[in-house]
């Protein structure tokens, strides 16, 4: 074969690889884009507990202050 066939064959096989490493670089840019935007969800949902959680935590509260009343011979 000539040099300058070979020299052809090396700078496309060369490219090719070129290529293929970018594709792969930008999907897995992409995927890590993706994880992240689901945990900051995640970790969202747990900063600020739903509406009926807290009306949970406050009716559970007043049942203790009502049991620590009864446990004191306080009358209510």
């Amino acid at each position: 074969m000539e040099p300058l066939s070979i020299s052809i064959l090396v700078a496309s096989v060369i490219t090719g690889i070129g290529g293929a490493g970018w594709a792969g670089l930008k999907a897995w840019n992409g995927w890590l884009d993706f994880k992240r935007l689901e945990l900051t969800q995640q970790c969202g949902d747990r900063i600020l507990p739903p509406a009926t959680g807290r009306i949970e935590i406050a009716d559970l509260r007043e049942r203790v202050r009502k049991l620590e009343a009864i446990a004191a011979g306080i009358d209510i």
